[in-house]
């Protein structure tokens, strides 16, 4: 660490490395440790360790805006005009409003029956064998059945709706190595989407089409449908994806805390809640700065890009007795893993939908959940999630 001319503390270590990547608790540990405000070397931005600094610049979005892109490169903030990360104000609301009937509550009880079905099949088919992958056909398996039919995917078309998807959260970091060999899919993934659009083939009543109608009617331009559908289906994926698998591995390590549930499934919200803030679906995204303000007495000169580190945040030690205790009777509602203000997950409802009626599922099933095998995490700029998980279902 070192200090720069205006006195602020620098992090010159790469948190966007492998290593980093896989684990990254000692380096946000050390970065909430050095200030509220500390400079990244590697990646010439201000960064927000900690909790109190992060949540208030989320909910400050007049001066810490969106609509130059969340990325830490000018090339992915590029990519992504047009959708709801890359936007502000009124024209964010408007983006929002086209869809967010879909993910209202009311919207979302309709839908919940044939949730909770689609989660007890996948759960008695991983029953049905000996050892499974929890990533591949558990946690991916739910939302595959649920999310792309909702945004209206062809469904002969998503072989590589989830490649695609991480790869668009990938080149939301710096233009690393990571970002560069996502690329592809992200390119693939947006063409994809614009030759949908462009033939119609969304599914009828789903919301993707409800954005195509709105563009004949004018509310938006059809060359918007394209990213907006993007903006729904990559986040309602791998989100849900990260908390369920991130979930089984937590219990699995935790057995104790996975008898609480089955003893008590009313648990499952608070679990829910507890395993987003323990294990963030999505380490930073980044703001700039409108206007020259201040961080905890910091200067943000105008233009600054602010990294808001939900991962870190969600672990503070001045917000969070034990943080690193992984415990489903905390008070975890309060965590930022799903956002702050106005760019909160507007999927977050269905997030929490799909994976309450997995956990409901597996605590009326399974006893026990055991890992059969090391697990991989996948490494991804953005995304925070396992890449294998091999565990055992044990049968009540």
């Amino acid at each position: 660490m070192t200090k720069t001319h205006n006195g602020i503390p620098t992090y010159r270590p790469d948190i966007y490395s492998t290593g980093a990547i896989i684990d990254p608790y000692p380096h946000y540990a050390r970065l909430r440790e050095i200030g509220p405000v500390v400079r990244l070397a590697r990646q010439r931005v201000y960064a927000l360790p900690r909790y109190a600094e992060s949540k208030a610049v989320l909910r400050d979005d007049a001066t810490f805006i969106s609509g130059k892109g969340v990325a830490l490169n000018a090339f992915s903030n590029r990519l992504s005009r047009g959708t709801l990360l890359n936007s502000d104000g009124a024209e964010h609301d408007q983006r929002r409003k086209l869809v967010a009937h879909r993910m209202l509550p009311r919207a979302l009880h309709a839908i919940s029956a044939n949730v909770d079905a689609q989660a007890a099949t996948v759960v008695d088919a991983a029953l049905g064998r000996r050892t499974v992958d929890g990533v591949a056909d558990i946690a991916m398996a739910l939302p595959m059945a649920v999310v792309p039919d909702l945004v209206g995917w062809p469904r002969d078309q998503r072989s590589h709706l989830l490649s695609w998807g991480g790869a668009t959260f990938d080149i939301l970091g710096p233009l690393n190595k990571h970002a560069i060999k996502a690329l592809p899919g992200t390119t693939r993934m947006l063409q994809f989407a614009r030759r949908v659009i462009k033939q119609r083939t969304v599914i009828e009543g789903s919301l993707g089409h409800d954005v195509l109608v709105a563009a004949d009617n004018g509310q938006l331009a059809h060359s918007e449908c394209s990213p907006l559908m993007i903006d729904y289906i990559a986040p309602s994926l791998d989100t849900t994806i990260s908390a369920i698998s991130n979930a089984l591995y937590l219990f699995a390590t935790h057995p104790e805390q996975w008898q609480m549930i089955r003893e008590n499934p009313e648990l499952i919200p608070n679990a829910i809640n507890e395993v987003i803030r323990y294990e963030s679906p999505l380490r930073a995204f980044s703001r700039r700065a409108l206007e020259d303000t201040e961080i905890a007495g910091t200067p943000i000169p105008t233009g600054s890009r602010v990294l808001v580190m939900y991962a870190s945040a969600n672990r503070d030690e001045r917000e969070w007795d034990a943080p690193d205790v992984f415990d489903i009777h905390r008070d975890a509602n309060r965590h930022l893993g799903f956002g702050q203000g106005a760019h909160a997950c507007a999927g977050q409802g269905l997030a929490r939908l799909e994976t309450t009626a997995m956990l409901r599922a597996l605590a009326q099933r399974v006893d026990r959940i055991e890992l059969t095998g090391p697990p991989a995490w996948a490494v991804n700029n953005i995304i925070r999630r396992h890449d294998r998980l091999p565990v055992a279902l044990v049968g009540a």
